[in-house]
């Protein structure tokens, strides 16, 4: 079982940048995709971005393309995801989640996630 644990949030204005950083313990985190999920009050969690196992591969929702970048770092056990370009409508909270098997590609974490973090709230408002 992984535990994850994100950081980074915060108020925000529109046009504004944030990092969100997720540290993992538990398993050997190099070999598994990691990724970031939001959940809007009102609406169902969403896909935000994946990352594969040894970062070459990544995956985005439309919505944060060209405005968000995913990254990690094995060393740290460590996954980020800057948002720059930020709007009200990323307003959220965010979670960090972990692929249920090693070794897949990024985009099988939209319908197949193996842990979640607690979350970490992102407001962008003036």
């Amino acid at each position: 079982q992984v535990q994850l644990v994100e950081s980074g949030g915060g108020l925000v204005q529109p046009g504004g940048s944030l990092r969100l950083s997720c540290a993992a313990s538990g398993r050997t985190f190099s070999n598994y995709a990691m990724g970031w999920f939001r959940q809007a009050p009102g609406k169902e969690r969403e896909f935000v971005a994946a990352i594969s196992w040894d970062g070459g591969m990544l995956h985005w929702a439309d919505s944060v393309k060209g405005r968000f970048t995913i990254s990690r770092d094995n060393a740290k056990n460590t996954v980020y995801l800057q948002m720059n370009s930020l709007r009200p409508e990323d307003t959220a909270v965010y979670y960090c989640a972990a692929d249920n098997a090693p070794f897949r590609t990024p985009a099988a974490m939209r319908t197949d996630v193996g842990s979640w973090g607690q979350g970490t709230q992102v407001t962008v408002s003036s």
